[in-house]
């Protein structure tokens, strides 16, 4: 065109070529190297942020564990046949697995005896669970009832803190002092509390001793789980007989569900939570 500036652009030959015969410019194959050298020392650099963090986080738990339960004896069971080692040392596995927060421990005595009683989903052992996580929690020996009637399995529950499911044996428990964890009857759904055994709860009148409430949650897909003990439950009437046993199991199955719901579920961040597994109690 006339009257035009024209600036010629000088060409590199060789990238000339390369276009003309159909090979890749070497210096954008460079770059390119380049560019997923960088994006592969970014994620390899967050896996290790992130792996570094839950090794850390377990870490810590098992440096707290073994630092609870210091007054308990080494060398011998005591006479429900507990062996401190032995939990002590379940309690540093668990670490690995599950970095449980415990709210509301402060509500328990410091030396006299308490009944918890805490939801039980279907295919869990949450009796057990809160039993350790209190325990952790207080630094006192915490029992369970739910000592399965099997010659080996019967035995490792013994030595964990493990009790009949029985009045007289819980009574005795608690009498003597004991913080024992029940677990209401087991539920398929989420946010139902099962039945609570209203002659363990007899127990617990029988020896003037507390009731509380307990809430357990957790994710399959996440290693956070909490246990939150609720104030004491109280009968609804003072009265003496069968009746009392029944109301003040029927409130503390109350006090349950009301704990779950302020609680809420635990969220994963990922689609996983919509997904019925990723809601309540799954551990």
């Amino acid at each position: 065109m006339a009257g035009a500036n024209v600036v010629s652009l000088p060409l590199d030959p060789d990238a000339l070529a390369s276009r003309r015969s159909g090979r890749l410019d070497p210096l954008a194959v460079g770059a390119l190297g380049r560019t997923v050298t960088r994006t592969r020392g970014r994620v390899n650099d967050a896996v290790s942020t992130t792996v570094t963090s839950i090794t850390g986080a377990a870490t810590d738990g098992v440096r707290a564990a073994s630092r609870r339960l210091t007054e308990e004896a080494h060398d011998a069971t005591d006479d429900w046949g507990r062996d401190p080692v032995l939990v002590r040392n379940m309690m540093l596995l668990a670490q690995l697995r599950w970095d449980v927060s415990t709210g509301g421990d402060q509500r328990l005595p410091k030396n006299s005896g308490a009944l918890i009683v805490v939801n039980a989903p279907r295919l869990s052992r949450s009796a057990l669970f809160t039993a350790f996580a209190v325990s952790e929690a207080i630094d006192r020996p915490v029992r369970f009832v739910g000592r399965r009637d099997l010659p080996v399995l019967g035995a490792v529950d013994r030595r964990v803190g493990g009790l009949l499911d029985h009045p007289d044996e819980v009574a005795g428990a608690l009498r003597a002092n004991q913080i024992v964890v029940i677990g209401a009857a087991p539920s398929s759904r989420l946010r139902n509390v099962g039945a609570v055994d209203h002659t363990l709860i007899g127990a617990a009148l029988a020896t003037k001793t507390r009731v509380f409430p307990a809430a357990t949650t957790s994710s399959p897909f996440a290693r956070h789980a909490r246990v939150e003990i609720g104030v004491a439950t109280r009968p609804p009437r003072r009265r003496r007989g069968p009746l009392t046993e029944l109301e003040l199991a029927d409130r503390v199955r109350f006090d349950i569900g009301e704990l779950l719901s302020e609680m809420g579920d635990i969220s994963t961040g990922t689609p996983l939570d919509w997904f019925p597994l990723s809601g309540i109690g799954a551990h």
